[in-house]
């Protein structure tokens, strides 16, 4: 029985170690892929040696458990156990590649968002992005074959003496008992080398692991304890005044103040709203003053002569959270608000209060409504108009295809088609309109592309780049070119409103989904930093806001001013979690809210000027800049902020509403 335990633990580590090797070499060829595709760590050496110890302690992490598992197989059925082993290490090594693959192409590390989508969504998301292709396909079917010969040579070649074989599983069992991983992680310059330095199966599987056996604790998440505002007094200037209890956590007292109306001439009837969001629109390279540089000079122009707040945040990190968060100030449920489906609970936005009001609405996409269950939310606001990739004529030219699929049309078709289906005439009712583009989204295709590859370069030599960072942003030439090319067609866009009767009459709202993450990130804050600019013929002056807001402000102060200029009729009490626009003009942030990653991960939080991510706090600057800081105080209070939230969020859809019945049917619009 000895000589076989000791047979076992030599045969169990020969195996194991070729994991190691493996991973070693992976980590060389990442570093390697993603230097010359993005860019090399600074401190290269130094970067190497933490990513070794993230993919040894990704490496320790599962050696007890396979040895728990190989040792009594191997006494049964010695060949089996080697087999089964190989093939594990083979399934892990593969999927390790995928992940890093994955990595490459989107810059953020693959997590259990994945089980945020549905079969058909994942098709079109990785159809349309071109990650998947024959040749990447023949090489991973190489990887594969090279990965059976590995396997089935290598080990009998390593010689293991005993002394190791027994200390690397006691060494694993002591790893796991004392959370060695937090000494094997560092935070380095920006977020794409952090990310970068993850080992990316670790990554996946732990948040696969808490998605599917999430930490709830043992609190009660309708204890009376947790109503009341989640932010803290000392910093906001209003609290709620809830009034729903543990039924309708987020029913409050509308309090909101109009903050708008002495920016704008009182026009003779309800103006009309054009929303437009543009895909991936984020601050780092939008408007005067942007990291990366300036590539949106109309929305530059606009944002001179309009409202315009540069420290705006999105409230998701993906398309997802946009409808909810924007159109309707909601929380986010469990996995995203649209993720609830057709079980969406009833609730108003100011689709429905505006429709309520009189307002005809509607809802123009580029691609395909039905992603992320948007025409359900938008179905269940009695939108009058949902117009997408589907209804479009044969007139208008898709985006270029990739691997058989696009993502529907082009910025400039979508506009055009718009101006096509809205009759100009003023004499109306009032109209709400939306328009969500998708030009801007991997894989970064157009079909002017030689155009917009020479109007990158022109733009960088404006910018004043030397050769090499003219160089380094080449990199990223399909990503800067759509950027371009969606500036252009918001600027032709706008001036064939201006043709229109109702021109005069209209206020438009402009502002990104999220940040577009296919160019390397600074920072945490960064995905979700985006520009707000409201802009219309009716507005007395310009102004720039320094002042922390979301996409959960814009409802609120929209309808406040509509409220209070024109008399449209509201409730009393809202389920709004944003408390409206800061129109304060030096940089200060008076909101407390969550924002959520991806469908599964909502691990940040805002409140004054700290940021909370994960069990990491950081510092707010002007211009979002953000630095990593040691406060406890400051600490406890905004993660108590978050899980106040946390609890309140938890129950909804389920046992927790959003609205009494009594003010669903009172204002939601007449068919």
């Amino acid at each position: 029985m000895i000589s076989r335990f000791k047979s076992a633990t030599i045969v169990f580590l020969q195996t194991a170690l070729v994991w190691l090797i493996a991973l070693i070499v992976i980590r060389l060829v990442e570093v390697l892929a993603n230097g010359l595709i993005h860019q090399f760590p600074v401190k290269l050496l130094s970067f190497m040696l933490w990513s070794w110890l993230a993919d040894l302690s990704f490496w320790l992490k599962w050696l007890i458990f396979e040895f728990i598992l190989f040792v009594p197989l191997f006494f049964v059925h010695a060949q089996l156990a080697k087999v089964s082993f190989k093939v594990f290490v083979a399934i892990t090594i593969f999927i390790q590649l995928v992940l890093c693959q994955y990595f490459a192409t989107a810059l953020v590390p693959l997590g259990a968002d994945l089980y945020g989508y549905s079969f058909a969504d994942i098709k079109q998301t990785v159809g349309a992005s071109g990650t998947v292709s024959l040749p990447l396909i023949l090489g991973f079917l190489g990887v594969v074959v090279l990965l059976v010969v590995v396997l089935k040579r290598l080990p009998n070649g390593i010689k293991v003496p005993l002394w190791l074989a027994w200390t690397l599983p006691i060494l694993s069992v002591f790893y796991l008992m004392t959370s060695g991983g937090e000494l094997f992680k560092k935070n380095f310059e920006n977020l794409f080398v952090n990310n970068l330095a993850l080992n990316k199966a670790d990554y996946f599987f732990s948040s696969s692991y808490i998605h599917f056996y999430p930490d709830d604790g043992d609190v009660d998440i309708y204890a009376d304890a947790y109503i009341g505002d989640y932010g803290d007094g000392s910093i906001a200037p209003t609290t709620f005044s809830y009034l729903g209890g543990s039924e309708y956590p987020f029913y409050r007292k509308a309090n909101d103040r109009d903050v708008l109306t002495p920016f704008f001439n009182k026009a003779n009837s309800k103006p009309n709203l054009v929303v437009i969001i543009v895909e991936g629109l984020g601050r780092a390279f939008t408007n005067e003053g942007a990291y990366l540089g300036n590539f949106t000079p109309f929305i530059d122009s606009l944002a001179n002569k309009g409202l315009y707040w540069k420290n705006f945040l999105s409230a998701g990190g993906r398309t997802f959270a946009v409808l909810p968060s924007l159109m309707g100030s909601l929380p986010f449920g469990k996995n995203g608000f649209l993720d609830q489906g057709q079980q969406m609970p009833d609730h108003l936005s100011l689709f429905s209060l505006l429709k309520f009001n009189g307002y005809k609405t509607s809802f123009y996409y580029g691609g395909d409504a039905s992603f992320d269950n948007m025409d359900l939310f938008l179905q269940k606001n009695s939108v009058d108009e949902i117009r997408d990739l589907k209804s479009f004529s044969a007139g208008y030219p898709k985006l270029p295809a990739e691997n058989g699929f696009s993502w529907g049309y082009g910025d400039q078709e979508l506009y055009k088609y718009y101006l096509a289906n809205r009759p100009s005439k003023a004499a109306k009712p009032a109209e709400l309109n939306v328009i969500l583009t998708v030009t801007t989204h991997n894989p970064f295709l157009i079909n002017e592309q030689e155009k917009y590859n020479s109007r990158f370069e022109q733009r960088m030599t404006d910018l004043g780049f030397d050769e090499a960072k003219k160089d380094n942003y080449r990199k990223y030439k399909k990503q800067y070119g759509t950027i371009l090319y969606a500036d252009d067609a918001l600027r032709s866009f706008l001036n064939n409103y201006k043709k229109r009767e109702d021109y005069s009459n209209t206020i438009f709202v402009i502002t990104g989904d999220h940040r577009m993450p296919e160019i390397p990130m600074s920072n945490k804050i960064d995905r979700y930093h985006v520009p707000l600019i409201i802009y219309s013929p009716l507005l007395k002056r310009s102004a720039q806001f320094a002042s922390i807001s979301t996409h959960f402000d814009v409802t609120p102060s929209l309808l406040a001013y509509l409220q209070s200029g024109y008399g449209i009729d509201l409730p009393s009490a809202v389920s709004w979690l944003g408390s409206g626009l800061d129109t304060a003009r030096s940089f200060r942030n008076v909101h407390s809210y969550p924002l959520i990653q991806t469908k599964t991960e909502m691990v940040d939080f805002i409140q004054g000027s700290y940021h909370l991510n994960g069990t990491s706090l950081y510092q707010i600057g002007d211009n979002m800049q953000e630095e990593l800081v040691t406060d406890e105080v400051g600490y406890e209070r905004i993660k108590n902020a978050f899980e106040s939230f946390k609890r309140k969020n938890t129950g909804l859809g389920s046992k927790a509403r959003v609205l009494p019945p009594s003010v669903i049917l009172k204002y939601r619009p007449k068919k």
